[in-house]
């Protein structure tokens, strides 16, 4: 009888002994049983059923030699079953070879007993193993239930962490309040994009699960920007002047600044901070080299921002503005697929062709008033 670690309460364990021998059933049953819940088997079969019925037993003290299935088959099936695999086993056998005992050790017993059997070498070897067998389990529950609090905690701090780049993300929008569900459709429309493309010879090196998931992360953050531009530009009616649309493309450069000095206030690195600092700063690059604030072509441009570049161009495409109607998504389309290999990465309109459906459930799960 042991005491659990946890409680302190008395706990009583269960053996099974297995063997084809009555008198030997009997004469290990007698010795164990003042101390033990003692279960036995006459052969393998019923042995394997015992083994994963309840009450499981902590220890199986085993025979080797026996009829039909001897102890190594019986051993064998144990450690096949997650049910039984980890349940400590003890030869008990004539068998006194070496070889024996290496083999026996081999295949995953934890002990052996040579017969004829002395009752106090018996009594030590079976109270030795179960309190191996008690400290393991309760090693095990133990990291378990630290596991479970280290995943809570980590969940709990994504959820922070995502709340907070929304919520930047959203102090942006405060700024330019009609772009309404823009943040959600556009880190979809990046998701959806990233997904297709991961089996791309280009981009699959990049594009692992873990990866696009702080792509998507990310992708909000790439107006942050514009926090920094006046109303009277940001929010301007009708055409920018020259003047005016030369600070308002600063807001590129004013996201990447932003999101470069929280890195520089990080501990350590932070993956997704990376990605948003490559969307925020280069999503209006274009193919060609002709879009700013670097004017940046071809594989030059980042990865994400070339994603961000379409899904941000087709969300504006469909949404209503003040100064222009929503357009339908089909002409949309057209528009995305006419700049391909002009303003957008060749490889991500093709991406976009074939998830331009799911797309457009994006656009309607999140639309805005007015929409396409």
């Amino acid at each position: 009888m042991l005491a659990t670690p946890q409680s302190g309460a008395p706990h009583i364990a269960t053996l099974l002994v297995v063997d084809d021998t009555p008198e030997n059933l009997v004469v290990l049953a007698e010795l164990l049983t003042p101390s033990y819940r003692v279960l036995v088997a006459n052969t393998g079969p019923r042995a394997l059923y015992l083994a994963q019925s309840e009450p499981q037993p902590d220890l199986i003290l085993l025979d080797v030699m026996m009829p039909d299935m001897d102890g190594y088959a019986v051993l064998r099936r144990l450690r096949e079953n997650p049910a039984t695999a980890d349940v400590p086993v003890i030869f008990v056998t004539a068998m006194t070879a070496m070889e024996d005992e290496q083999f026996g050790f081999d295949l995953g017993a934890v002990d052996y007993i040579t017969k004829p059997v002395r009752p106090s070498i018996v009594l030590a070897r079976v109270k030795a193993q179960l309190e191996l067998k008690e400290a393991r389990d309760w090693l095990r529950n133990k990291n378990e239930v630290l596991e479970a609090e280290v995943a809570a905690r980590l969940n709990e701090i994504l959820l922070i962490q995502d709340v907070s780049i929304h919520a930047l993300a959203r102090l942006a929008e405060t700024r330019d309040p009609e772009t309404g569900n823009h943040i959600h459709r556009t880190q979809s429309y990046v998701r959806a994009l990233a997904l297709h493309l991961r089996t791309h010879p280009g981009y699959s090196a990049l594009l692992s699960p873990e990866y696009i998931d702080q792509l998507a992360k990310s992708a909000p953050l790439h107006d942050i920007g514009k926090v920094g531009i006046p109303d009277h530009i940001l929010l301007k009616p009708g055409k920018l002047t020259a003047e005016e649309w030369a600070i308002m493309k600063t807001h590129a450069r004013l996201g990447s600044e932003a999101i470069e000095q929280a890195e520089r206030d990080a501990v350590k690195p932070v993956g997704f901070l990376a990605i948003a600092k490559e969307i925020a700063h280069w999503h209006h690059e274009k193919w060609d080299g002709s879009g700013y604030p670097d004017g940046l072509a071809g594989e030059a441009i980042p990865i994400p921002a070339r994603l961000m570049a379409l899904a941000d161009v087709f969300d504006a495409l469909i949404s209503r503005r003040i100064y222009k109607p929503p357009m339908p998504y089909e002409q949309a389309r057209e528009i995305i697929v006419a700049d391909r290999g002009r303003h957008f990465d060749p490889a991500v309109v093709d991406a976009f062709l074939v998830v331009f459906d799911e797309f457009v459930d994006i656009a309607q799960r999140y639309s805005d008033a007015g929409a396409a």
